[in-house]
């Protein structure tokens, strides 16, 4: 317990930050376990999409549908943790409404940073620990999304090794002799 106390005071020296804490670990943890079960959900589609065995699709054309059916369910995900951000700034109060809610919170989960909306004086740090949930997320993202690519590839290519050397199989059984 010691160690949180110290943790949650470490260079705190604005009394309101402990509420930014209080708000955005919960916050960041929160979304980070929606994320992962997301990333669950979206990867048994995506094998769905990518093993139905469908031979008359090209590999090219398989692997563009399920990385492009990914990329939108991944990027819908990151909208809905935005959300999440958002309607809390509502809850404390540190945006007028969800337009500008939900705007800061895309800024600010992404760190793009142009935009010219700030939270309260003493929210502050919220958007910094939005940016760092930010961070995480598309950390999780990016390896998810690399596993996909590698794990479709490897699919259809081994499916048209397969497929070449069932070819490959039948040409010689057929020019072999009979007995």
């Amino acid at each position: 317990m010691k160690f949180v106390q110290v943790a949650f005071s470490f260079g705190v020296s604005d009394q309101y930050w402990s509420s930014d804490w209080v708000w955005g670990l919960p916050l960041i943890v929160l979304t980070v376990l929606i994320h992962v079960l997301g990333l669950v959900v979206i990867k048994h589609t995506a094998d769905r999409g990518s093993g139905r065995g469908n031979h008359r699709i090209h590999p090219a054309a398989t692997f563009v549908l399920v990385m492009g059916y990914t990329t939108l369910l991944v990027a819908a995900l990151h909208g809905m943790e935005a959300a999440i951000w958002a309607i809390a700034y509502l809850l404390i109060g540190a945006l007028p409404d969800y337009t500008h809610a939900m705007l800061y919170s895309l800024n600010a989960i992404t760190s793009y940073g142009h935009i010219n909306l700030s939270l309260e004086e003493h929210w502050r740090l919220m958007g910094a620990l939005e940016a760092l949930n930010g961070w995480l997320l598309f950390g999780l993202t990016t390896a998810f999304l690399f596993a996909t690519i590698q794990k479709v590839l490897l699919t259809e290519w081994a499916k048209k090794s397969a497929g070449l050397r069932s070819r490959s199989e039948a040409a010689v059984t057929e020019s072999a002799p009979r007995y």
